[in-house]
Order: structure tokens, then C-alpha cells, then sequence
């Protein structure tokens, strides 16, 4: 399967970007405000370590772009350096040697200089992990004990006071583990952090709003009726999200009589994302084949109340840590693997694809079924109550 090229990000979605993720938005807010895949938003945060890059700017000392355009039109009108190194206010040694590093005389062109110069400029500067190996390698054995950077950010400075070349803060070493272009200290060290997180979030960040904090008016599963439990009748499913790189997933529908899968293309994992494709997905069954579904404690799912009201879908929950509840599903999620292996991103599949690959599995036979498949098993359901 051919994957398909992405748009970049013009400057102005990417100044957009990052003030909204200064704000505190999440992945799943921000693609929806550009119309962008969570995941296209997560690679372009996670290259710079969630830290929102600093605004570039001339220097006053170096040569503008208008400065530039004139040393163009004094070369071409034959003037000597230092006439036009007079005109701008500057020395005639700063006009030389701009002349000089841009191709000469002859071929000295404004824009390309100016561009030229422009990206010099982008050059990364060390940090001071980078430029201090003993304090480099005191703070990676820290790490690797699992102490976190406010530790030990504050026990250098107890052990080691006065000596500056030791001392280091908090947010540097976050900074080195999350920006790996830095290359100071290895990602695999970000794996003691207590959060284990691979980038850093902004103090701004907030959960009012995004379904966390507890599903509110949950069902238990301890409560699902009996024809639930023991599959006599179709219309029971349970469900969950499959997740891929770059915060990417896919939510999975299985009905438990029959094991036909549905798959569905979300492109968050917020609640409101996810209630709204599960919805237009349940609202294309026929009624008898929609009772109930049942989910983990995936927040996803928190506006669990919305979905009910549109589909006419009873939703349960099942306990805390206990997949098992939901085995039909946790099985079909295995199977899913064969198409889409873990680090896959999922963002790239339209849902005529999801349907394709779906419809591979509904027309495996299972021995479940007596090897009947799940797409003969439900059409001969739909058939027999017409």
C-alpha cells in the first residue's frame, strides 16, 4: 500500500500550531483547528521535544535585507566599497567582507545573500550538557536511577556548590532528553522519567474540557443483561481503540454473537471526536442490531451519554484494568496486527480501506462459528428478522 505525501505546514499554521499548544490544547484540538491529522501535529511537536521553538530575528548589528539591495545596486552602478559602505553607516570592512563571502563583485546578488545568510544563521548552539562532559555524565547516571531532573538539578547544586561548570537546571535537562537533534543524552533515558513522556507539555495545559478526571453516570458491566453476557442474541458489541505512531487509532467494533468487526477512522482521540464516528458508524445498522456496547475505561468514551442519544445504544463499562471483560474484542484487536503492526501509523488509511481490511476478517471462517464466517453469521441474523 502506497502511502500517501502530506502538505507541509506553511508558516502561518505552524505560528498557529505552537501558540495553541502554548495555550494548553491538546493533539486531537489542534489538528481539528488546521484540519490536520493528530498525528501530522504530534511529528511536528515531538521533533522539537514539545518546546515551542523561539521566534527568529535580525540581530541589529547584521545586515538587513534593504542594506543588502543597495551593496547589489552600488556594485552594479560601479561604485567602490567604501562610497557605499558611507551610505549604509557602516565599515567598509563589514561591506567588504559580505561582498566577499557572497560570490565577489560580479556575482553578488541581494536575495541570494540574504537568504544565504538567513539560514547560516539557523546554526544550533550548544548546550551546556553538550559542552560539559562530567557534568553530562553525572547527570545520565542520575537518570539512569530513576531521580528525576528537579532532583537532580538541586542535588548538584547541594553536592557541588560554587562550581558553575556543575550546575545545571531543570528544564536543560528536560530539554536535552526531549530534543534529540541536540544528541547529548540518550532517548532511552527519558524511560526513567516517572511520566515516561518523550516530550515536554505546556504549563498552560489543561484537562477541563477534554474527557478526563473520570467518566461521569458510568454503567458497570456487572450490569449488562444477561442476553449480553451469555451472546443468545445479535446487537451486543464491545469496542476500543487500536493505536498506532504519532498518536494515531482506529476504533473497533465486534459483535459478540457473530464476531463481524466494523472498523472506524477517528481522527482524535477526544471524546467528541470518537462518540461522533462511533455514532455514524452504529446509526448504519438495522435496529435489531443495536442493544449495547461495551468499553473500557478509555476516557474516550467519557460523553458516553451523547452516543446513547444518538444511536439508542445502552454503553457499559468495563472494571479498571480488566481487558479480559472484553475478550471478543481483545482477540479481534490481535488479529488486526497481520494489517496494521505496531508503530504503524494509522492516520494514513481512508475508512474505504478500514472497510476492506474489515471485510477480510468477516469472511475468515471461525472455528467459534463452526467455521461459519462472521459476514454469513449476521446476514442469516438480519435475514431472519426482516
Amino acid at each position: 500500500m502506497t502511502q500517501r505525501s502530506r502538505p507541509r505546514f506553511t508558516a502561518e499554521e505552524k505560528r498557529e500550531l505552537w501558540s495553541r499548544w502554548r495555550a494548553g490544547e491538546s493533539l486531537s484540538e489542534i489538528g481539528r483547528a488546521l484540519s490536520r491529522q493528530p498525528g501530522s501535529i504530534h511529528r511536528l511537536v515531538a521533533a522539537n521535544g514539545g518546546y515551542v521553538p523561539a521566534t527568529r530575528r535580525r540581530a541589529p548589528r547584521v545586515l538587513s535585507a534593504a542594506e543588502r539591495e543597495e551593496i547589489s545596486r552600488g556594485l552594479a552602478g560601479g561604485l567602490a566599497l567604501r562610497l557605499i559602505a558611507r551610505r549604509l553607516g557602516r565599515s567598509p570592512s563589514t561591506v567588504s567582507r559580505e561582498v566577499t563571502r557572497h560570490g565577489g563583485g560580479e556575482c553578488y546578488r541581494a536575495a541570494e545573500a540574504d537568504a544565504r545568510a538567513w539560514s547560516w544563521a539557523r546554526r544550533a548552539k550548544r548546550c551546556k550538557l553538550a559542552a560539559q562532559p562530567r557534568l553530562r555524565a553525572l547527570v545520565a547516571g542520575k537518570l539512569a536511577d530513576d531521580w528525576s531532573p528537579q532532583q537532580i538539578s538541586a542535588w548538584l547544586a547541594l553536592t557541588y556548590p560554587g562550581e558553575q561548570a556543575l550546575q545545571v537546571s531543570t528544564e536543560t535537562i528536560y530539554r536535552s532528553l526531549f530534543v534529540q537533534a541536540r544528541g547529548v543524552l540518550r532517548k532511552e533515558l527519558t524511560a526513567h522519567l516517572r511520566t515516561q513522556r518523550t516530550m515536554r507539555r505546556s504549563r498552560s495545559a489543561t484537562r477541563k474540557g477534554q474527557g478526563r478526571g473520570g467518566i461521569v453516570d458510568a454503567v458497570s458491566i456487572r450490569e449488562r443483561p444477561a442476553e449480553a453476557r451469555d451472546r443468545a442474541v445479535p446487537g451486543h458489541w464491545e469496542g476500543d481503540l487500536v493505536a498506532g505512531s504519532a498518536n494515531s487509532h482506529i476504533a473497533t467494533l465486534v459483535e459478540r454473537q457473530t464476531r463481524f468487526l466494523m472498523l472506524v477512522k477517528v481522527t482524535g482521540k477526544d471524546t467528541a471526536t470518537v462518540v461522533a464516528a462511533l455514532a455514524a458508524q452504529v446509526q448504519t445498522l438495522p435496529q435489531q442490531l443495536r442493544a449495547s456496547l461495551t468499553w473500557d475505561r478509555g476516557l474516550e468514551l467519557a460523553d458516553h451519554k451523547r452516543f446513547t442519544l444518538a444511536t439508542d445504544v445502552a454503553v457499559y463499562f468495563c472494571d479498571p484494568r480488566s481487558p479480559w471483560q472484553r475478550g471478543t474484542n481483545e482477540n479481534t484487536n490481535g488479529l488486526l496486527r497481520q494489517y496494521f503492526p505496531k508503530g504503524t501509523d494509522l492516520s494514513v488509511h481512508t475508512q474505504l480501506e478500514l472497510d476492506a481490511i474489515a471485510a477480510r476478517l468477516n469472511t475468515r471462517p471461525r472455528k467459534t462459528l463452526e467455521y461459519q464466517t462472521p459476514a454469513d453469521k449476521l446476514a442469516s441474523i438480519v435475514a431472519s428478522t426482516a
